[in-house]
């Protein structure tokens, strides 16, 4: 009987978008490096890699070399706060069209091996990789695994860590156990000893505020939660919930890997250094605003889809979110028409506070191809009035 009654890989990127940065400044491997923000503060402006501990705003990390998260720095963290974890640590811009250039390249380079993929983000996707491991064996996974390691090194010159396991669950957890370029294979067999011993919020599902009320539940373990009476959880966790932890804990997930799903949405926005005003801002604003919307074009052309449902989201300086909608007569991948659906949108909301965040997002989504062709209206309106 086979080891593996399915090969499901979870392949993820190593530090995706700091790796792709070392590509372009090689001289800093092996020292920490921050990317996060958009541009250096005054103090620095000028220096090619300014340090963190001169960083004044308020952007977030967007990933860390693993040197930098040994200081305890972790995507999401606000760069102030990292500034004080690794006041050294150099910090660069993100670049994201050019993380997702490497992203298509990556996965291109798998699906020439293994072509049932399914997408999960920018720098993460799971396999079913059981035909290229008929025998269902630990050796065999390893071999496959390895084999995607190389050509997604050969395309992009990036690593990438593999989790190989019977189902989605067990692979994503997997392929955290080993990195950087690692490659962990599990199978049914291996639970009790690889997987029980991990603390339960490793658990792809288990959330800081789940993890914490099992804490003080005195649960801490993945073996602890797989031992729980299955109906003391549901009293606790509400039914539905309680299920999926004890099933989770046990490695159970019949998920199938999913090749075809059609996006529900596509958007785009971004957070200010500093919060703007609709009216003394207007003119940056107002650039943003267009900068958005014809990023959303080209990522609408690039996946090959229009939308009708363009939306609108504002947060504002006292962190107050408003979101609008309006739905066109007929679907659009156009960036002016975007833009002056998404500014229509805009004239519903009280503007009279700093605006802090600013988005755009088109749904309602069908494919280019089975739309006949349609002229759009001009392009109208100012954003901001």
């Amino acid at each position: 009987m086979p080891a593996l009654s399915r090969s499901i890989a979870h392949l993820d990127m190593d530090a995706f978008f700091a790796s792709v940065e070392l590509l372009r400044y090689p001289q800093l491997r092996g020292q920490p490096v921050v990317v996060g923000g958009r541009r250096a503060s005054a103090s620095t402006a000028g220096q090619a890699f300014p340090s963190l501990r001169d960083y004044v705003g308020r952007g977030v990390i967007t990933t860390a070399t693993y040197e930098a998260r040994a200081f305890g720095v972790h995507s999401g963290m606000g760069l102030m706060k990292a500034a004080q974890l690794a006041p050294d640590a150099l910090l660069l811009p993100a670049d994201f069209e050019s993380y997702r250039h490497y992203s298509r390249l990556f996965k291109a380079a798998v699906r020439e091996i293994a072509p049932k993929v399914e997408d999960r983000g920018i720098d993460e996707i799971y396999l079913d990789l059981t035909a290229l491991n008929p025998d269902g064996t630990a050796d065999g996974a390893r071999r496959v695994a390895l084999r995607l390691q190389q050509a997604v090194t050969d395309a992009t010159g990036l690593s990438c860590s593999v989790g190989v396991a019977p189902n989605k669950l067990l692979a994503k957890l997997c392929s955290d156990l080993d990195k950087p370029a690692g490659i962990t294979v599990v199978t049914a067999a291996d639970i009790p000893a690889r997987i029980w011993p991990l603390p339960a919020r490793r658990i792809n599902g288990i959330g800081p505020k789940a993890a914490a009320r099992l804490e003080s539940l005195g649960i801490v373990t993945i073996g602890e939660l797989a031992a729980a009476d299955p109906a003391w959880l549901q009293d606790r966790f509400g039914e539905r919930y309680g299920v999926w932890l004890h099933r989770a804990a046990n490695g159970e997930d019949e998920r199938p890997v999913v090749t075809e799903s059609e996006p529900k949405s596509v958007s785009r926005e971004t957070t200010f250094e500093r919060d703007l005003h609709p009216r003394l801002d207007k003119s940056d604003l107002s650039q943003h605003f267009t900068r958005l919307c014809e990023q959303l074009a080209a990522d609408l052309a690039r996946k090959g889809y229009v939308g009708k449902t363009v939306g609108l989201k504002l947060r504002f300086d006292n962190f107050h979110t408003v979101t609008r909608d309006q739905t066109l007569a007929a679907p659009t991948g156009d960036a002016a028409v975007i833009r002056r659906a998404a500014g229509e949108c805009a004239r519903r909301v009280p503007l009279e506070r700093r605006i802090r965040l600013l988005g755009v997002r088109i749904s309602a989504l069908s494919r280019r191809d089975a739309i006949p062709e349609h002229t759009p209206p001009p392009a109208q309106a100012e954003l901001f009035v």
